[in-house]
């Protein structure tokens, strides 16, 4: 068979389009596989915020589209990129095992948040982070900054930042754990939804492809990420609002799922821990308890 994968031209991107190539390469030695780098309007846009410019689907039209064109038969994006519903004619192969999911800090001179000094400027282009890292230190300044890991790692020099929250997936996939100064346990910053995992898409009319994509695939880590994503759905998965959720597995079978959920006016976060028989169960019940924060602010 012959497989092309699509993928954004980033380094990150690459790295992980690449990651697949090879473990397909390794279960089907016989197969012919290549990758085709599409650069996608988030990528060309830089000056403007997400909300701004489409949300995060911004960086997977294109490739989405490649795909029912046939240019592509893969797609390797970052899950927690991928809007909550899937276009018509497209599905996702069920998860590979999943890269740490926490957010770090990479600071340029502290040792930890508690040292930073007071007003310190931290980089992020994500509501969510910038909520819950106020909610850890009130005083420090958020400061808006987008593009690539090494564009931010270049503008935490250039613009003389404190320091940057990072995703560890990405930093790990780049082979610069090194850079992590101090790791965000989930308790502290709930990770987006999907965050270390990797989002595989291909047409549905490709069962062989989806078969062999599924072949490789993680029980454990599909279950998490079901859960994670049913919340997202329920709440509203393609709004630019802040959303966060961090499921894991229980003794029982069950899942245990910490989610948060926000409003962009008031920058505040309504924050649940939940558990549940199934991941759809789980991911109701957070959608119902935090609704009813919400309501309660009104």
């Amino acid at each position: 068979m012959r497989i092309i994968i699509g993928t954004r031209g980033s380094r990150l991107a690459v790295a992980q389009a690449e990651y697949v190539k090879q473990r397909l390469e390794k279960k089907y030695p016989e197969d012919e596989i290549s990758l085709k780098l599409i650069k996608t309007r988030g990528d060309r846009i830089q000056s403007r915020s997400l909300g701004e410019i489409g949300g995060k689907g911004v960086f997977v039209r294109e490739i989405e589209r490649a795909l029912l064109d046939g240019e592509i038969q893969l797609a390797v994006h970052s899950m927690k990129d991928m809007p909550a519903e899937v276009p018509e004619g497209l599905v996702f192969a069920k998860a590979w095992e999943r890269e740490d999911p926490r957010d770090v800090l990479v600071l340029r001179e502290a040792s930890s948040l508690e040292n930073l000094p007071e007003n310190a400027r931290i980089g992020t282009g994500s509501l969510r982070r910038g909520i819950q890292l106020k909610a850890l230190r009130e005083d420090l300044a958020i400061v808006d900054i987008r593009g690539n890991v090494e564009t931010r790692l270049e503008k935490m020099t250039s613009q003389k930042l404190d320091g940057l929250v990072l995703a560890a997936a990405g930093l790990n996939r780049l082979g610069k754990a090194s850079l992590v100064t101090q790791y965000l346990e989930p308790e502290q910053m709930i990770p987006a939804p999907a965050q270390g995992i990797l989002g595989i898409e291909l047409r549905a009319d490709m069962p062989e492809l989806l078969d062999r994509m599924n072949a490789l695939s993680d029980e454990n880590t599909d279950r998490i990420l079901q859960a994670e994503r049913a919340f997202v759905r329920i709440m509203g998965g393609d709004c630019s609002l802040p959303a966060g959720a961090f499921a894991s597995l229980l003794p029982d079978g069950g899942i245990s799922l910490l989610a948060a959920f926000g409003t962009g006016e008031k920058e505040q976060l309504f924050r649940v821990r939940v558990n549940g028989k199934t991941p759809e169960e789980a991911a109701k019940a957070a959608a119902k308890r935090i609704q009813e924060q919400m309501e309660g602010m009104l």
